[in-house]
């Protein structure tokens, strides 16, 4: 579906009458299946790029299929750094309602998260705030164009907030989990060290080298292998460790 669309009025008038006929018609559906669950896709709370990586099915496939490869019944699954809520739905899908455990810091995206849950008729065991080593408020620069944020300032026009925090250590004692999924950009270089992942068969995380920086991935990467994972396969900038 990708080569449907359009980046511009010049790509837009090259294609086929019926193309642009199916592209208006996507461009107003509300809602998409995606691995087995629904996620929103209404213009007016889904920015285009998101959008587009939706319809496309090019939206955290990394993750998404890491996830679908590792955690199976009876697993208990935290999820740091939610998005829109997809990994998530799909974690749910496949170990229940129940036990997995939702964390997100940008608080532009806690209605549509929810919503995303409310399509597939389950409720998130969700918690909106940053994650940190020691629990304190942290800065975070929010954009709205892809509905993302960081520690970080990546994009010039990103708006600063300040967000509450849960210490990692709380975290793992309350949901004990057999997964973690990590996607906070910033945020690794001090969860990592700190957490105690004892517990944990499998370890999924997106490194964002362009945020932190080759090196610090590389010394991440050592740290997982000292706490004895083992690199089992690498998408671009996403891992899976398992014990």
């Amino acid at each position: 579906m990708r080569h449907l669309l359009p980046h511009g009025r010049q790509d837009w008038a090259t294609l086929p009458g019926r193309l642009r006929a199916r592209w208006r018609s996507l461009w107003n559906v509300r809602t998409v299946s995606i691995r087995g669950v629904k996620a929103c896709t209404s213009q007016h709370e889904v920015p285009l790029q998101i959008r587009r990586m939706l319809y496309g099915g090019a939206y955290e496939t990394s993750e998404c299929d890491f996830v679908e490869r590792t955690v199976r019944a009876g697993d208990r699954v935290l999820e740091l750094g939610a998005g829109i809520g997809l990994v998530g739905l799909i974690a749910t899908r496949l170990c229940g309602e129940d036990n997995v455990m939702t964390c997100e810091a940008n608080p532009d995206l806690e209605s549509l998260i929810r919503k995303n849950y409310d399509l597939n008729g389950w409720r998130p065991n969700l918690l909106m705030k940053a994650v940190t080593s020691d629990g304190r408020d942290v800065e975070f620069f929010v954009s709205s164009k892809l509905l993302s944020s960081s520690t970080f300032n990546c994009e010039p026009t990103g708006n600063c907030i300040v967000v509450g925090s849960c210490a990692i250590g709380k975290l793992i004692e309350r949901q004990r989990p057999t997964v973690v999924v990590m996607d906070v950009e910033g945020g690794k270089s001090e969860l990592i060290p700190a957490a105690d992942l004892s517990g944990v068969r499998a370890f999924i995380v997106e490194m964002h080298p362009q945020v932190v920086g080759a090196e610090r991935v590389d010394d991440l990467l050592e740290n997982l292998e000292s706490k004895g994972f083992s690199l089992i396969d690498e998408r671009d900038t996403t891992y899976l460790f398992c014990r």
